[in-house]
């Protein structure tokens, strides 16, 4: 009897949603078609956008200052609704653009942060022939040829591409990772309806190089949408942890990869915010955001090499032979350098924080490359004076339940409109904050629900001493 490969069927209770992204490219005509939609549908969420605050604008002119901040408060929660919305609606790159903006809670409205965090980076499949056929271009033959095995159902799906389960010929089980066909151009498209919708939002909400957003995510959704870059990543992340036999990075099969596929060693594992799969592993919720905190600080502070993209979904646990918590690291495409000016100016604002000494803090900030040029210097200087004279008088006990109150005492600059616009204009992006903010908001954020009383900064404290006794010093190559 023939040897032949096997394809694992879905089972029926298991089969996915399925949405067709863009129309297979019949035609050139066919595909202009959809792009004149998709543009079209982007621009009617961008334009009700930036129409509403035209006429706030205008009313704003016309009101008392208290009625027009109020209202302003009431337009930038609609708008926020909307462009939510709008990222679900359009899918693909909207929604990586959503998350990117959901971790600029200090430089946007407050409430955009907090309609923008619920995006996940989840679509439903593509069906089965699509992916069929672009493992075939890029690799040159069928998944049921390169494979001894392959699960038509994938674990995974996400705006860019989707993952399946697979076994290969010397019976190994591994994770195939595949791009969407024509995601590429979707890309390209959509990437120019958000720079026009960018360059429109600026307008309203005067932040200095606003541009830079659209860079950053071009820059990353680059990274992305190619997987030979994720597999340099896999290959980097796991000689930072080589000698932490508790921390498991998944080793990419470079035979069975392309820059629009990535095969790799399948991890099992239970999602380190299902606290009840965590109680059937026997693993306490505490142990593993220690674990999850230190693999952050030593990438930071020790490996200068970080997994920018740290949601749940991307970190599994598991149960080491000794009963330890062991950490599973995936989908590190968008794992990144640290751009050393940023922990150079975090440990000065740390030891300025520490020694009371507000020009020392102000010091770190400019180090970070928060200062923008041409700024009102004076106003940001006291405002960040003001802000952690708040944040040494507040009493945190307790990270995970931090009250309303609390987080709107810290929020809240304490300015008036005018000095507020004054103040956007005199902020910057620092190079690599993004990533950085991204990644800490949601790791500590995960690190609160798991542990709320645990002490952060003695956790961090090793890592954080190591890297003074460093400080200047070069780093070892960890790839």
């Amino acid at each position: 009897m023939e040897d032949r490969p096997v394809v694992i069927a879905p089972a029926e209770s298991a089969t996915p949603s399925i949405v067709r992204i863009a129309p297979r490219a019949r035609s050139p005509r066919a595909s202009a078609a959809w792009a004149f939609v998709r543009m079209t549908r982007a621009s009617w969420w961008f334009g009700l956008i930036v129409s509403s605050y035209l006429i706030q604008k205008a009313f704003a002119r016309l009101a008392s200052d208290g009625w027009a901040a109020a209202r302003w408060e009431r337009v930038h929660a609609k708008n926020a609704r909307r462009l939510y919305r709008a990222c679900v609606s359009l899918r693909g790159v909207y929604i990586k653009m959503g998350q990117v903006l959901s971790i600029m809670g200090t430089f946007l409205p407050p409430v955009y942060g907090r309609e923008l965090e619920g995006l996940q980076d989840k679509v439903p499949a593509r069906p089965f022939r699509d992916i069929e056929r672009a493992i075939a271009a890029s690799l040159g033959a069928t998944p049921q040829r390169l494979f001894a095995a392959f699960d038509e159902t994938p674990v995974a799906a996400a705006s860019l591409g989707q993952v399946h389960r697979a076994m290969t010929h010397d019976g190994r089980e591994v994770a195939v990772k595949v791009l969407y066909p024509n995601i590429e151009a979707i890309m390209r498209l959509d990437l120019r309806v958000i720079g026009w919708g960018l360059s429109l939002y600026r307008r309203f909400v005067p932040i200095a190089q606003l541009e830079r957003l659209h860079g950053q995510l071009t820059e990353m959704l680059e990274q992305e949408t190619d997987l030979s870059h994720e597999a340099r990543c896999l290959t980097r992340m796991g000689a930072c942890f080589a000698n932490d036999p508790n921390v498991l990075v998944p080793e990419p099969r470079p035979e069975l990869s392309s820059a629009r596929v990535l095969t790799m060693s399948f991890m099992e594992g239970v999602k380190v915010s299902d606290q009840d799969g965590l109680a059937r592993l026997g693993l306490e919720p505490r142990a593993v955001a220690r674990k999850l905190v230190e693999v952050f600080y030593k990438n930071l502070l020790v490996d200068g090499f970080f997994h920018a993209d740290p949601h749940p979904g991307n970190f599994f646990a598991q149960r080491g032979p000794n009963g330890e918590v062991r950490i599973v690291m995936l989908d590190l495409g968008s794992a990144t350098p640290v751009h050393a000016p940023l922990v150079d100016g975090m440990m000065t604002i740390l030891g300025g924080f520490m020694a009371k000494d507000d020009g020392m803090v102000m010091s770190g900030v400019e180090t970070m490359g928060f200062v923008a040029a041409g700024g009102d210097r004076e106003l940001l200087e006291r405002t960040v004076k003001q802000y952690f004279q708040r944040l040494l008088n507040l009493d945190i006990s307790d990270f995970g339940n931090i009250g309303i109150d609390q987080a709107s005492e810290l929020a809240d600059p304490g300015l008036r409109r005018r000095e507020l616009r004054k103040l956007m204009r005199s902020v910057s992006f620092p190079e690599g904050w993004f990533y950085l903010e991204r990644a800490a908001v949601i790791l500590f954020g995960l690190s609160g629900q798991l542990a709320p009383r645990l002490n952060l900064a003695q956790v961090g404290f090793p890592f954080v001493a190591r890297y003074l006794a460093t400080r200047g010093k070069p780093r070892a190559a960890t790839a």
